[in-house]
């Protein structure tokens, strides 16, 4: 159930195409003479939140009635446990009529209903909220040590795939829940004030499309704030976004270490190309903790990459916390590939690696409809990344970033899903004779 909030004028309506919407308010004619108009107080804006806080009076806004079926309560509740987008609509009270309604007015029932509706679906949803965070028993793991108050209904990754990025704002002016796609190559400055501003680095903007998109930024945060990284870069591929790293990082002449389990593609271009570059490899075994530390006392190796946290085909877990250890004791960068653990069952920063890399087109986007990559790292890292991503190209279209934003809000549930349903299946097979 939607809420539309409308702005009431006393001035004579004006058709203006860049207003915010109005509607006009339903007369009320139980007392007023027929051709005199409801009346307000002053000019302003009516929203749920400022009914919710009693901020119209028994003389303002006689008309403004919000008329719920009699199954309201009952939708309420179950609607706003099914979509988390809409847990607000349990927080809407309807308004009371100026001409002082009886105590059995079905509008006061109304009103009290939505109240105790909210008060219920908030008690469930703080109920939920904490279940969610141990999920099932293979649930996701989870970023502690928040202390920000304004961000605990983000505590859990079930949370933080459907709200982060964009349930406390993002760089698009709508109070849609979904966030729109900005089809746009170009963007303007109103003067050349704002201009010189954004040149000089006074005033953040958005310049050119394979510079950056909002509805890109809102993907973009959504992965950090899974992540718990600083800052995520998301490109047209996961292809796109190993080179432009391994371009970024890996100096002409300098040395780096893969592993034998990276993607195929991948170590086609760090055996092929990056040679030409004066780039030389050591591939090892991902568990072959021993070569990485020969190699590092050999070589002054630049970059550590493409250990994935479980690799794909022989299922073999690496240690993070070890590698990145060993790693940043000689001076050199971890970067794991993130694709197949995703984020809900491994979080790599947190285990000490440096970045971590995603095929979005997997289990990010999840609906085998789109091709992304992205990056997720500190700050000054993504920083360098990005600056050299901005010469190449390989900018993400903003309806395949709308499509990683939409599969994300169902990523946790996807895995959980999977994470049951393959240890399901371990079970069966560990326990058949003829295996």
């Amino acid at each position: 159930m939607a809420v539309l909030s409308c702005s009431f004028t006393l001035s004579p309506r004006i058709f203006n195409p860049y207003s915010s919407f109005e509607c006009r308010p339903d007369p009320d004619f139980s007392t007023a003479p027929i051709g005199d108009k409801p009346r307000l107080a002053s000019s302003r804006r009516v929203t749920a939140s400022s009914l919710y806080a009693g901020g119209i009076s028994s003389r303002g806004l006689s008309s403004l009635i919000f008329c719920f079926p009699p199954n309201f309560v009952r939708q309420l509740s179950i609607k706003a446990r099914r979509n988390c987008s809409n847990i607000g609509v349990a927080q809407i009270v309807a308004a009371s009529r100026s001409n002082g309604p009886a105590p059995d007015s079905p509008f006061l029932a109304a009103a009290a209903s939505a109240q105790a509706a909210a008060a219920a679906v908030n008690a469930t949803a703080t109920n939920d909220g904490a279940a969610l965070e141990g999920c099932i028993d293979n649930g996701s793991v989870q970023i502690g040590g928040s202390d920000n108050s304004t961000t605990t209904f983000l505590s859990s990754d079930g949370s933080i795939t459907v709200h982060a990025g964009e349930r406390l704002g993002r760089g698009i002016v709508t109070d849609a829940i979904t966030t729109p796609v900005v089809n746009t190559a170009t963007y303007f400055f109103k003067n050349t004030q704002e201009l010189i501003d954004f040149k000089e680095k006074r005033r953040q903007s958005f310049k050119y499309g394979r510079y950056g998109n909002p509805t890109t930024v809102v993907a973009e945060e959504k992965i950090s704030a899974l992540e718990g990284a600083e800052s995520t870069l998301i490109m047209a591929s996961g292809m796109c976004a190993s080179i432009v790293m391994l371009m970024t990082l890996v100096p002409a002449g300098g040395h780096m270490v893969s592993t034998t389990d990276c993607y195929r593609k991948t170590r086609m271009f760090i055996e092929n190309f990056l040679p030409k570059m004066g780039i030389s490899v050591t591939v090892i075994d991902p568990a072959d903790v021993d070569g990485l530390e020969a190699a590092l006392n050999k070589n002054k190796i630049c970059l550590f990459i493409f250990t994935l946290e479980m690799t794909i085909h022989p299922l073999e877990c690496v240690d993070i916390e070890r590698v990145s250890k060993l790693c940043h004791s000689k001076g050199a960068l971890v970067c794991i590939d993130g694709t197949f653990a995703t984020p809900l069952n491994q979080k790599a920063l947190a285990l000490g690696a440096d970045l971590v890399l995603h095929s979005a087109t997997k289990f990010i986007g999840g609906q085998n409809d789109v091709l992304a990559g992205c990056i997720s790292g500190p700050e000054k890292l993504i920083t360098e990344i990005r600056t050299l991503h901005h010469i190449l190209g390989g900018t993400l279209n903003p309806n395949a970033a709308y499509l990683i934003i939409r599969g994300m809000k169902t990523l946790h549930l996807r895995v959980q899903q999977q994470n049951s349903t393959a240890l399901r299946m371990a079970e069966v097979l560990e326990a058949h004779p003829r295996v």
